[in-house]
């Protein structure tokens, strides 16, 4: 009944599990963002980032401050130290919006009132771009807006944002010449303006039985009535020519309305070249993605049919059918290792023993972590399906040497129910106990602090629960099927049963081993030794690139260029791409980064000069093809702007592949900080292995500075504020206004008009500079002495509140490793001055901090592997042997991986983990069988030797279902490491067990051959 409850709530549990691509992990990252109007990017830094970043610095749980300083601007981002996970984050952001508001008043004047992120790390799984051909931006919009709402009131949606929408604005387009012949003053209209279309609250009155509120009219209709506002308190006055005296003057007599986008754009989002606006939703935190995402596709496909033609959505990232694909991958994956470990069963015991173990050890085991992963509310993703795949050998383990203990009792004469519980019950505190110790080889990355064991962690829960509940069903289900399903053998009389060629042959072979146990040792240890050396030879990788069929392009001009430049160079790349047949869909995001659509992905912050294109492919196969022919391209056409190619990843994921920060004194000087880099950048140059190499300071950008005459602009009473006013206007527009359309807020903006605003930057004498006091006007150039362009860094970066330049790059040829080999002692030879620092980030700092993560968790799982083994065998030689064979399971490794030309990673680091708790099981099964061999009367080198021939069985098909198993992960990037580590390691390791065990064995015991 209890089997039958298994079977029906372990496929509820899988119909009912939540289901995601990726596990969920913390992003510990924070962003404030300070506007500081008109302020250069070192007094930004001195007055703003400084005074944050000293009251951040009194949080306990603060990991690093960085920030960013640009001209009116500062971005400062916070990172919590690794071991708040997302139970205690929201805490930690209350605490630090709490001390930013303590210091808002000691903002200097000017400063925006902080904006706080704590939401950094969202993601918007559903990232959807709508285009339009021949419509307007506003008329697009609109249909945006109707296509959110929609998309709003769907059930489990949390969130929906927009991206690339252009902003409105109605401009009022001057003459500064009128303006000075009338006398009329910025300000006179704007106060004209503000009290005109301002809300007016008129009262409510009384008449007969009711209460009516009184309304005011007034309140423009059109872009076109503002035209005709008079402006208050200004009459002609016959001060110009054609306008009778005391004659009302309109705004429409002084300025061109016209209604328009926000100029220039802060971005600009465009589908195949068309103009678009991306919309980006989120479900809501723990429900089944795939289910959201089936009834957004049921709406979409409702709105779609209703869009006029030249209106176009695409899907430009669905994380539903991404899930739906890779949990359907992964179950074809696990339904391929099912079937591999039965037919391995079946061959090598039998059609019905196979069958039995498979559905004992196996199926009913799945079922069971099913329904447990079920009730802890674990997910399936991509580590909980792998692990799944990975302790599916191992869970088979403990029922094979039940079935085969069965087998052999049986053979011997047991009668049936005693020969299925001592089978299952001799053995039953040694499997558990190397049960265990296979579990807790896993538990380092459970109990890591840092991002990957958030990732990761799930690797070690679900393998647990898996090899427990294969245990428990082996000691319950499995001799039970025995009993009911295995036929009685056949009568063979006192044959033995080890009497075949295979144990025959492996007898002789391992009584050769015993004999020249010294020499076999010393070979041993000079292969091991060999192994080491070639192991150095294994290509590094952090983590793999993610299954995904799209990538990016990072597209870098100038600091300081137009967007309208770095538009027409994406426009380039568009072209180009559009010829592709291998490519579905193009998506540029020009002036930032898109929104946060897969976690490892940092979106970047708002540049003119930077644009990230989205290319989406029709198959995977078809990225690699893609991004080779395009880099091709880009490098016979591209000359002004720095391009970077890259697919996405997974884990954790580093922007720049290598990065090297060069830190001096919190006021360090910026051209000793940036001729550090610059050396950096040269040794970078002459590697091999770096591409796309920078500064973050970028480039130094020009200032057109305005040469203010203090005497002068003094006798005239011209302040500096009024200057910039004026300069102000003339140019970018100031907003004197709100126009309310329907729910839109639409400012109103005065500038000169477009004759002044081409020339600003040479024909000072055109702007009419106006004094608070009056409205009489003179030249600006009455009070600036011209122009000067002057560099400046408009970009200066901290780190952990000091001044420092980091150099980036990214990979070509090689890895990460490659290139930090290759370039890291000329790094560290570049001379710094008292005071200066280099240190390393990147993915060679995350791969640091993940291994040293991995250290904490060490201790207390090998405590308790080593607490479980001592106390197993109750001696201290048998531990020993255990633990000295696990070194020699490198050399299986290194060859794998060397042969099939796979990189050595963090994942394939977890899979050297899992191979130490195969080891050790596979050693204790055999050395309690040499124990029972002793507790029956046995010679020490006879107990050995039939200790190992009765073990060779179940051992080798144990073996061999793990490695087998995992064959279907080598088509995912993510686990080829661990699988290549798994196979090759263990297909060593089953050697090493069943020939070093007993060699090892026989020298510590010193065992002597006459004894057989």
């Amino acid at each position: 009944f209890a089997t039958f409850l298994l079977l029906f709530g372990g496929i509820g549990a899988y119909l009912s599990l939540g289901q995601l691509e990726d596990p969920e992990f913390t992003v510990k990252t924070a962003a404030i963002t300070v506007a500081y109007p008109g302020a250069s990017a070192e007094q930004v830094e001195l007055e703003v980032v400084d005074l944050i970043e000293t009251q951040l610095q009194e949080m306990v749980q603060l990991k690093h401050v960085y920030s960013m300083a640009r001209p009116g601007l500062a971005i400062i981002k916070v990172d919590i130290q690794n071991q708040y996970w997302s139970d205690e984050i929201p805490q930690v952001w209350d605490m630090m919006r709490s001390k930013i508001r303590d210091i808002e008043d000691q903002l200097p004047p000017g400063a925006h009132k902080p904006i706080i992120g704590d939401d950094f790390g969202f993601v918007f799984g559903f990232l959807i771009g709508v285009s339009a051909d021949g419509y307007t931006y506003s008329e697009l919009d609109e249909y945006v807006k109707a296509i959110r709402k929609e998309l709003q009131v769907i059930k489990n949606v949390a969130r929906v944002d927009t991206w690339g929408v252009q902003p409105r604005r109605v401009f009022l387009e001057i003459s500064e010449t009128q303006l000075s012949q009338l006398g009329i003053t910025g300000d006179q209209i704007r106060n004209t303006l503000r009290q005109q279309n301002m809300v007016v609250d008129a009262g409510s009155t009384d008449l007969q039985s009711q209460r009516f509120r009184m309304t005011v009219t007034g309140e423009f209709t059109s872009p076109e009535a503002i035209g005709e506002l008079p402006i208050s308190g200004v009459t002609s006055r016959e001060r110009v020519q054609g306008i009778r005296g005391d004659e009302i003057i309109r705004l429409r007599d002084i300025a061109e309305v016209s209604v328009g986008y926000q100029d220039p754009p802060t971005t600009l989002m465009r589908m195949d070249g068309k103009p678009a606006i991306a919309l980006a939703a989120a479900p809501v935190s723990g429900v089944n993605v795939v289910t959201v995402g089936r009834a957004m596709d049921e709406r979409l496909r409702e709105i779609n049919a209703k869009l006029p033609i030249g209106i176009e959505m695409n899907k430009i990232s669905w994380q539903s059918d991404i899930i739906s694909d890779s949990i359907s991958a992964f179950m074809i994956s696990l339904a391929q290792a099912v079937g591999i470990v039965l037919v391995i069963l079946a061959v090598t015991m039998g059609l019905r023993v196979g069958i039995l173990i498979g559905l004992s050890g196996l199926v009913f085991a799945i079922l069971g972590t099913m329904l447990v992963m079920s009730v802890v509310g674990i997910d399936l993703h991509r580590v909980s399906l792998g692990a799944m795949i990975i302790a599916m050998g191992m869970m088979v383990d403990n029922a094979i040497v039940v079935v085969d203990g069965f087998i052999v009792r049986m053979k011997q004469g047991m009668e049936r129910n005693a020969a299925a519980i001592e089978a299952a019950s001799l053995p039953s505190i040694p499997l558990l106990g190397a049960t265990i110790v296979a579990c807790m080889a896993f538990y380092p990355i459970f109990a890591s602090d840092f991002d990957t064991g958030e990732y990761a962690g799930s690797l070690f829960t679900v393998v647990a629960i898996s090899l427990l509940i294969s245990w428990l069903l082996s000691q319950t289900l499995t001799p039970l099927m025995c009993v009911i399903f295995l036929p009685d053998p056949k009568d063979e009389g006192d044959k033995d049963p080890y009497d075949t060629p295979l144990f025959r042959a492996f007898g002789g072979v391992l009584e050769r081993c015993i004999r020249y146990r010294r020499l076999f040792m010393l070979m041993m240890i000079g292969l091991l030794g060999v192994s080491i050396w070639g192991f150095g030879k294994v290509e590094r990788m952090y983590f793999p690139d993610a299954s995904r069929t799209q990538f990016m392009v990072d597209y870098w001009l100038e600091e300081g260029a137009r967007i309208q430049k770095t538009t027409a160079g994406i426009a380039e790349i568009e072209r180009e791409l559009a010829t592709y047949d291998e490519v579905a869909l193009v998506n540029s995001f020009i002036g930032a980064g898109p929104p946060r659509f897969y976690l490892p992905v940092n979106p970047e912050s708002n540049y003119n000069s930077y644009a990230q294109m989205i290319v989406n492919t029709h198959t995977l196969d078809q990225v690699p093809i893609v991004i080779d022919k395009l880099n091709d391209w880009l490098e016979q056409n591209n000359t002004d702007a720095m391009v970077r190619v890259r697919p996405y990843a997974v884990g954790a994921f580093d922007d720049w592949k290598f990065e090297a920060r060069f830190a001096g004194p919190a006021t360090a000087d910026p051209e000793l900080l940036r001729d550090l880099a610059e050396q950096g950048i040269a040794i970078l140059r002459d590697s091999d292995y770096a591409a796309e190499i920078r500064s973050n300071w970028r480039t130094p950008s020009r200032d057109l500075q305005l040469q203010y005459n203090d005497n002068r602009a003094s006798f005239v009473g011209v302040t500096r504020e009024d200057v910039g006013r004026t300069t102000q206007r003339a140019v970018d527009g100031v907003t004197v206004g709100l126009y309310r359309e329907d729910d839109e807020l639409i400012p109103i903006v005065l500038r000169s008009d477009e004759r002044l605003r081409k020339a600003a930057a040479v024909d000072l004498e055109l702007m009419q500079v106006t004094r608070p006091d009056n409205t009489d006007t003179l030249p600006l150039s009455q009070v600036v002495d011209g122009t000067a362009f002057v560099w400046h860094d408009n970009i200066i970066w901290r780190w952990d509140r000091k001044r420092a330049i980091t150099v980036q790059a990214g990979i070509r040829n090689g890895t990460a490793p490659m290139l930090m080999t290759d370039v890291r002692a000329k790094f560290e030879a570049i001379p710094l001055p008292p005071g200066y620092t280099l240190e390393w980030d990147g993915e060679y700092n995350s791969q640091r901090e993940s291994t040293e993560a991995l250290i904490p968790g060490f201790g207390p799982a090998g405590i308790i592997i080593l607490f479980i083994i001592v106390a197993l065998f109750n001696a201290f030689r048998p531990p020993m042997i255990i633990i000295l064979v696990i070194p020699f399971a490198v050399i299986g490794i290194t060859f794998g991986l060397l042969i099939t030309q796979t990189p050595f990673g963090f994942i394939a680091l977890l899979g050297g983990m899992s191979l130490i708790g195969m080891m050790i099981k596979n050693s204790v099964v055999l050395l309690d069988e040499v124990n029972l061999n002793l507790g029956r009367g046995m010679g020490e080198f006879a107990a050995v030797r039939q200790a190992a021939i009765s073990r060779l069985s179940p051992v080798i098909n144990a073996a061999a279902t793990t490695v087998f198993g995992v064959i279907p992960l080598l088509s995912d990037m993510f686990w080829e490491g661990l699988a290549v580590t798994i196979m090759f390691g263990l297909a060593f390791g089953t050697v090493l067990t069943m020939l070093v065990v007993p060699v090892l064995y026989t020298i510590f015991f010193r065992v002597k051959m006459e004894e057989t």
